[in-house]
């Protein structure tokens, strides 16, 4: 299926340079920023989230357009979406990266072991990652926020760091890049009874390319799970920073 449409700006036609982001996991990376308990978004976007024609977006169609928040809206379609943390990642990175392509794949409430291979998500995710390049562009990190739901029950938190594990296993061979960056949140919120297990079992996870900011301490909302709409710009601005510095070497000034 091609990506490219009719009504394509130019922007969007400078696919080639593309560099390509897959945001996954479960509400926190869809974003909830500024919805509110009856579930309507206050369409507050911060400036660190405007958008920018060198941004772009997969949609649910897996056609490119201009990325704007909710940016998982028509993806995390059984919940209101609101601020996440892409587009601050999005435009903190820009200026060093070059045009970016961001593919939304996040869905709330959802179980690390729904993402394993073979599930609908973990191969939906999958196919968007691969449409994403067929237009051009290379697939640079992906940025996993999950956790959550895997803090309820002993078992799920014990297997955490074996199911993550596999889970970059899969998608660094599906997606055809053995190395890909991975960078995870270490989660700050979800059950108690094993929230603690599921951090431990994220920080300890070492293999090569892979590295974690930690979520600890950003605000959140009265629900006590979501991040807040700040929040949400400190965490894009903290996956930037963790990016940038791991895998994105500022160019050496000439002599």
């Amino acid at each position: 299926m091609g990506l490219a449409s009719s009504n394509q700006s130019a922007e969007t036609e400078t696919a080639p340079s593309k560099q390509i982001f897959i945001l996954s996991g479960q509400s926190n990376m869809a974003g909830r920023g500024g919805v509110d308990r009856h579930k309507k978004w206050d369409g507050v976007v911060p400036p660190e989230c405007n958008p920018d024609s060198s941004i772009l977006r997969l949609d649910a169609q897996l056609q490119w357009e201009c990325a704007k928040e909710p940016l998982h809206a028509d993806i995390d379609t059984k919940k209101t979406c609101g601020v996440g943390p892409g587009m601050v990642f999005a435009n903190a990175v820009r200026k060093r990266v070059g045009v970016i392509g961001l593919v939304p794949c996040a869905v709330g409430g959802t179980a690390i072991r729904e993402w394993a291979r073979g599930m609908p998500l973990y191969e939906n995710m999958v196919n968007r990652a691969k449409e994403a390049v067929k237009s051009g562009g290379q697939i640079k990190a992906l940025l996993w926020y999950q956790g959550e739901s895997d803090t309820s029950k002993y078992d799920d938190a014990k297997l955490y760091k074996a199911n993550m594990e596999k889970l970059i296993q899969n998608v660094r061979q599906d997606v055809g890049s053995p190395s890909l960056p991975i960078i995870q949140v270490v989660i700050a919120s979800g059950d108690s009874k094993y929230l603690e297990r599921v951090r431990e079992a994220q920080k300890e996870i070492d293999i090569p390319n892979v590295v974690c900011v930690d979520a600890k301490g950003l605000p959140l909302q009265e629900d006590h799970l979501h991040l807040t709409t700040a929040a949400q710009v400190r965490l894009g601005q903290m996956l930037a920073d963790a990016y940038l510095a791991n895998f994105e070497p500022p160019p050496q000034a000439s002599s």
